[in-house]
């Protein structure tokens, strides 16, 4: 079935792909978050991440290893962020937004050689027989395991803050850092490991971009999308599957915006291209202003350092 020229099992397919850098960010940074760090160099971990996989991808023609050396890479520059607020004590959102610049800055100069160049195609999960169905095998059985990977690690992390202990620690840290260290949790520790697990993520994030969703690299690749992760983790009121409806209600703005600018659509094409980023502020503003229901979400450490002497 057509609507115009636009195909909705394509457009559904296509907003899955979209959604899935920005869910693995936003998962990553809302369990940073839970954990009381406040990380606003989502986009530099998601550049880095890009970059590294891509070039992880082209070297050795292994599109499993680009993702792993985008999420190593991403994590590396977690890591200096890690140190530096967690050990130096350095204001988390300035830190955040340097460690942004850097990335992009140093993402640029790792990735001038590579301009120009197609990665490893990364083939699509081999379903059979589901892939055949009409509509329903086009929208869900045609995507690569990086895309099933973002929703299963949306459910294990679910899993993991409701159920379980350590689910437990890591939010009672980012609620109460004090109370937790003096019940002997090691608060710095389960926040290092926190910020790593979401550089991790939000590098995978961003391999995904340049391996899959664009397959190739240019500077500023990322286009934003980690500050929309940021916001997504807001808009969600940190849980986690609020993150999925959140990253997939983006990724059906911007998909749809860009079948109205291929049909031909009589509204401007900037305007168009600005409404996913219009929207998400607008959904911001509206989920934080006054005393509302997300506001009441936020961990009460959230953006406050730890020193165990205090």
């Amino acid at each position: 079935m057509m609507f115009g020229s636009i195909d909705p099992a394509l457009l559904l397919a296509s907003v899955i792909v979209a959604s899935v850098p920005i869910i693995l960010a936003a998962i990553g940074e809302l369990v940073v978050e839970k954990a009381g760090v406040l990380n606003l160099g989502v986009e530099g971990m998601m550049i880095m991440g890009a970059i590294c996989g891509f070039v992880a991808a082209v070297e050795t023609g292994s599109p499993v290893l680009g993702f792993v050396g985008g999420a190593l890479g991403a994590a590396a520059l977690a890591l200096v962020f890690a140190l530096l607020t967690q050990y130096l004590l350095t204001n988390q959102v300035a830190t955040g937004l340097a460690l942004t610049l850097f990335g992009l800055g140093l993402s640029s100069l790792i990735g001038q050689g590579y301009v120009g160049i197609k990665p490893p195609v990364t083939e699509d999960v081999p379903f059979g027989p589901l892939a055949d169905i009409p509509f329903f095998g086009r929208v869900l059985f045609s995507h690569d395991w990086v895309a099933y990977l973002s929703v299963a690690v949306v459910a294990a992390v679910w899993w993991v803050l409701r159920s379980t202990r350590a689910g437990l620690v890591l939010r009672a840290v980012g609620e109460s850092h004090d109370a937790a260290h003096a019940l002997g949790y090691k608060v710095t520790r389960i926040r290092v490991l926190a910020i790593l697990f979401g550089g991790a993520m939000a590098g995978l994030g961003g391999a995904y971009i340049s391996l899959v969703r664009v397959p190739q690299w240019t500077d500023g690749i990322t286009a934003g999308a980690g500050w929309i992760a940021l916001a997504i983790v807001v808009f969600a009121s940190w849980k986690p599957w609020r993150v999925l409806l959140g990253a997939y209600l983006f990724g059906g703005i911007t998909v749809l915006q860009l079948n109205l600018q291929a049909a031909g659509s009589a509204i401007p094409v900037e305007y168009l291209s600005m409404a996913p980023y219009l929207i998400t502020i607008l959904v911001l503003v509206i989920m934080s202003s006054g005393r509302g229901k997300a506001s009441l979400n936020a961990p009460a450490s959230l953006g406050q350092n730890f020193h165990a002497s205090r």
